[in-house]
């Protein structure tokens, strides 16, 4: 009787060690980032990105084969969205998570992988409080817009856009540089 509980126990262990492999595969996409290797490569403070429970997730609606019919399309990131009531709500709750300095007007509730490139309506991990100041939210912008047209045009994957703005967009700001959008 006790080898059979036993062997229970260790194939309801299985069965959940599995769920989470597979939960962290969809809710993270597959970056393949782990908090180190993206903690050593990005350029700038680390005011720039969010903390590293909050390194992005991906929606597995969106995907490479699908770009022309989700991402692509004018006007798709307002389907998405999630509710002001939602954001609200998720903004009040991060400031005092994070302890953050200041009033809510001087965050943003930023997507980290945004939507116009398949993040994660309203997964907490991919949710921050990014500043306005800058560098910060305008300066992200810029970046999503730049790798959202890439994609679009065919020069860029999904996959490989989703990486950079999660790991470093600060980087890819750094290079545009002065370059006109």
């Amino acid at each position: 009787m006790k080898t059979r509980t036993v062997v229970g126990l260790v194939i309801v262990a299985l069965i959940l060690f599995a769920a989470y492999v597979y939960f962290q595969a969809t809710t993270h996409g597959s970056r393949g980032a782990t908090a180190t290797s993206v903690s050593q490569h990005r350029v700038g403070g680390d005011r720039l990105y969010p903390p590293l429970q909050n390194s992005g997730a991906a929606d597995v609606r969106v995907k490479q084969e699908n770009i022309y019919q989700t991402i692509c399309v004018s006007g798709y990131t307002a389907t998405v969205r999630p509710s002001v009531k939602f954001t609200n709500q998720m903004k009040r709750d991060r400031m005092i998570e994070y302890d953050l300095p200041g009033n809510l007007s001087d965050y943003e509730l930023d997507h980290v992988i945004p939507l116009e490139l398949g993040g994660c309506p309203d997964c907490a991990a991919n949710l921050w409080m990014e500043p306005w100041s800058p560098p910060g939210a305008y300066e992200k912008d810029r970046v999503e817009n730049y790798l959202h047209r890439e994609v679009c045009a065919g020069q860029m994957s999904l996959i490989e856009a989703q990486t950079i703005i999660a790991q470093d967009w600060y980087a890819v700001y750094r290079q545009l540089g002065a370059k006109r959008q």
